[in-house]
């Protein structure tokens, strides 16, 4: 279907179509995405905000072990996607895939509130709740990589509101991301960690609500590439869309058993790399013309940052969890604040500052200065490092350490997410051709997945039990003085890594064309491309 791009341009294809009702100068289905992504994030944030307290307070494990089982966890919900986006690309579609998912994460959340035993009885109790965090992995990886894409697929690929809708879109997130702590984490940690799960689960079921009852909003976007080969029988005597979701239901088993092992995980994470990244290149070497190949190069680039960003951003629900909880001064008032609140800050962060950064890029473009996503993903690094330097400068040798140290950590480290996150997520969805999108974008989150279990292992470097501040804050520094290294190095060949972008001339093929097919694409009106920023 056509429509027409900001500034009126020639009709190009992607996008829904003209008629659709649109809200704020956007379809009406961003809106809808956005509260789906909201309370997905609620349920997600909010278990993650008390999933090691839980772990160390509940079931009385030491935190070397709920680091582990942290790290594994959290890789598995961003290397799943990957499966869920190939899924996704060649039989289900988007829009089937999200409501799976949701469907899956509404029962694992569920099922946490349900299986909480006695203090300190681990045995079937412990086994039933690592099934619980197998059901949310599941549904993580049919939902997370391809609502993104339902969101790059309501506009055209050139269309100058892309980045406003995912500023929009991100918005959503942290949003979930906000008040999820605040209202799982202290129903869980005041109330009854019963209380706290069964709120989370609560959030995805009213996401998912919205979306089956608003998914007409898509108008067509996200709908079964072939519709006959997923209605066609198996050789098992069901259709293809049915054995995908007993797959799905076995992959549950697996994903219980491999949360308790965070060393096959971490194998797990390199075989898929090596496979993924063979994959995409072999397909860009043999199908995609020169400029297409260079964008997926610059793409590549920018995964191959991730999991150095991540690691250190994740340690925000491990090993900084946990110094809150044991190290820093929470009474306010002489009240005190439990520590998963805490991980409210950074969202709240990200909502108050995304506007100031969105308006600051719209204004360097204006003026043809604004950052190109490689040189981004640079200035994050370096806050990232940063942040750590604060809570290192700032930490007394004795006693507790003041809350706004903390807090100001977690500002350095909300205004990196706002280089690297929303960025990354527009440069997958626009540097991708349309056969290859839900790929990259599961990608994305694989390189996220490895940035989480190399969170766990930094987290089990910081000592665990009977290690002092000083251990904690020497492994913070390192890791800072790293970061920081890393993005200036980056800021350097940034400018060589946006040529490969091809920016200028992205709107003149349609979205799906291969080298083979690209005589017979419809140009579209060149005009500039301003690098995309999710923010705010």
């Amino acid at each position: 279907m056509a429509t027409v791009s900001e500034g009126g341009a020639a009709p190009i294809r992607g996008g829904v179509p003209a008629h659709a009702k649109m809200f704020l100068g956007h379809p009406r289905g961003l809106f809808m995405l956005f509260f789906v992504e909201m309370w997905e994030r609620f349920s997600f944030y909010g278990m993650r905000a008390i999933l090691v307290l839980y772990l160390t307070k509940h079931f009385l494990l030491g935190e070397q072990p709920a680091y582990a089982t942290y790290g594994a966890y959290t890789s598995l919900v961003y290397i799943t996607p990957i499966i869920g986006g190939y899924l996704a690309d060649k039989y289900l579609g988007a829009r089937k895939a999200v409501f799976a998912g949701a469907i899956f994460i509404t029962l694992g959340h569920l099922l946490l509130a349900l299986v909480e035993g006695p203090q300190g009885v681990q045995g079937a109790t412990l086994s039933g709740f690592h099934a619980g965090l197998g059901l949310i992995i599941i549904g993580t990886g049919f939902l997370k990589g391809n609502i993104s894409v339902l969101v790059g697929g309501l506009y055209p690929r050139d269309d100058l509101r892309r980045d406003g809708a995912f500023s929009i879109f991100y918005m959503g997130i942290n949003t979930g991301a906000f008040v999820g702590p605040l209202i799982v984490g202290a129903l869980g940690e005041t109330v009854g960690w019963a209380w706290g799960f069964g709120a989370a689960g609560i959030g995805m079921a009213l996401g998912l609500v919205v979306f089956t009852l608003f998914q007409r909003e898509l108008h067509g976007v996200g709908e079964p590439p072939a519709p006959a080969r997923l209605t066609a029988r198996t050789n098992l005597g069901v259709s293809t869309e049915w054995l995908i979701y007993l797959g799905a239901t076995a992959a549950v088993l697996v994903s219980w058993w491999l949360v308790g092992n965070q060393g096959v995980v971490g194998t797990m994470l390199i075989v898929a790399s090596v496979v993924t990244i063979g994959y995409i290149l072999m397909t860009s070497f043999r199908d995609l013309g020169r400029e297409d190949r260079h964008r997926i190069f610059a793409a590549l680039f920018l995964i191959a940052l991730c999991p150095l960003f991540w690691a250190l951003f994740e340690q925000t629900g491990s090993s900084l969890n946990i110094y809150t909880d044991q190290r820093v001064d929470r009474s306010l008032f002489g009240l005190a604040i439990p520590a998963s609140v805490f991980q409210s800050v950074n969202p709240f962060f990200i909502i108050t500052l995304a506007p100031i950064f969105g308006a600051l890029w719209i204004k360097l473009a204006r003026r043809g200065l604004e950052p190109s996503a490689p040189f981004k993903f640079g200035i994050g690094l370096i806050l990232i490092g940063a942040g750590f330097f604060v809570l290192t400068w700032g930490a007394p040798t004795e006693g507790l350490t003041p809350a706004i140290i903390i807090i100001l950590l977690y500002a350095c480290h909300s205004m990196a997410e706002l280089c690297f996150s929303p960025v990354g997520l527009s440069s997958m969805t626009r540097l991708s051709v349309g056969s290859m999108t839900g790929l990259m974008m599961g990608t994305w989150f694989l390189s996220t997945a490895a940035g989480n279990f190399i969170a766990g292992l930094i987290a089990q470097a910081t000592g665990g039990e009977g290690a002092g501040p000083e251990q904690v804050l020497e492994v913070y520094g390192r890791i800072g003085w790293f970061a920081i290294g890393v993005g200036v190095v980056v800021l350097v060949i940034a400018p060589f890594v946006a040529k490969l972008m091809h920016l200028g001339t992205l709107g003149d093929t349609d979205d799906h064309v291969l080298a083979g097919e690209r005589e017979l694409a419809e140009p579209a009106a060149p005009g500039p491309h301003p690098e995309l920023t999710r923010k705010g």
